[in-house]
């Protein structure tokens, strides 16, 4: 984290730098912008201007030019020429060079304040806590789940709302045995990040195994929330196909089986639920039940096996 702080510090010196450059040339602007106020003509030499081109008109009018109407008019127009030249040239004195300078300071204040908001609010930095974490407890020499376990936990207090927290947890407790506390995590997990199918249904997994492997009311409702989304979502038509193996409803758990490999990108899962079609197959043929021409066709040769041990490859 130190090395992530130092790098986020040089790449704000750039911009620090373009808050300091306005000051550096601000001698320089001032002084050009005096000369070029200098060098336009001025109230005097408007004046002046004014006076000659009056004198012009009074001259004609002695002549007999123009009449006494036109000199007054042309006298009206000279004056509000004048007062419109004066009001232009009319300016604020400029301010010193040095004016302003202590909101530079305060800007550059400001602007790493909000840098560090906004990473804080948007960045990643509870992610990489999550990971050095994480990469201290693995590359110590001997360590254990439960140390990782530990460390994780520590996370989960500092950054409730991360989800990648909960979502590192859950498997660790599931795979420990903490039925209760995985369920805990992968529920918070679901707050975070919504009802998605995926998170629900293992969810209804976890609980179904939980309840040695009985499909309650609960879990039944889990299930259809994600069939109502997702008909095909490969982990609920895998527990199904499970449950319809334990009933001995080798058909109907031929028939999940399939439809989740179908949805599957994990190969060794897949290969898993085909050994458990297989063990369905033999099983349908062995209770005299008709099979179909597919499932003859497929029916593999050899010794059959428990169910148990079909089950535990196919959830394993």
């Amino acid at each position: 984290m130190t090395l992530l702080w130092f790098a986020f510090a040089i790449l704000l010196l750039p911009a620090l730098w373009l808050l300091i450059l306005p000051l550096r040339r601000a001698e320089g602007v001032r002084a050009a912008q005096h000369a070029a106020e200098a060098s336009e003509p001025g109230t005097e030499q408007n004046v002046a201007i004014y006076r000659r081109r009056l004198a012009s008109l009074e001259a004609a009018l002695a002549r007999g030019d123009i009449d006494a109407d036109r000199f007054e008019e042309d006298r009206l127009e000279l004056e509000r020429g004048l007062l419109e030249d004066t009001e232009r040239s009319r300016r604020t004195p400029l301010k010193s060079a040095v004016s302003g300078r202590l909101l530079v300071p305060v800007t550059m204040i400001a602007l790493v304040a909000a840098s560090v908001f906004w990473y804080r609010q948007e960045g990643a930095e509870g992610d990489l806590a999550l990971r050095a974490a994480q990469q201290q407890v693995l590359q110590k020499p001997g360590a254990s789940v439960t140390e990782l376990v530990e460390a994780l936990e520590i996370q989960a207090a500092r950054q409730p709302e991360n989800a990648d927290v909960w979502r590192s947890l859950f498997p660790l407790y599931r795979d420990t045995g903490r039925v209760e506390d995985a369920d805990s995590a992968l529920s918070r997990l679901i707050e975070l990040e919504g009802r998605r199918p995926a998170l629900l249904a293992e969810l209804a997994q976890l609980r179904y195994f939980a309840a040695g492997r009985t499909l309650g009311a609960d879990v039944r409702s889990l299930v259809d929330e994600v069939l109502a989304e997702a008909p095909d979502q490969p982990t609920i038509l895998g527990m199904l196909g499970i449950d319809a193996f334990e009933n001995g409803n080798y058909r109907r758990a031929i028939d999940h089986w399939r439809r989740a490999i179908a949805g599957m990108d994990d190969g060794r899962s897949a290969d898993a639920l085909r050994q458990g079609i297989e063990t369905a197959q033999r099983r349908l043929a062995a209770s005299g039940q008709p099979a179909s021409d597919g499932d003859q066709r497929n029916m593999p040769s050899g010794v059959d096996e428990s169910p148990d041990a079909a089950i535990d490859r196919v959830v394993d």
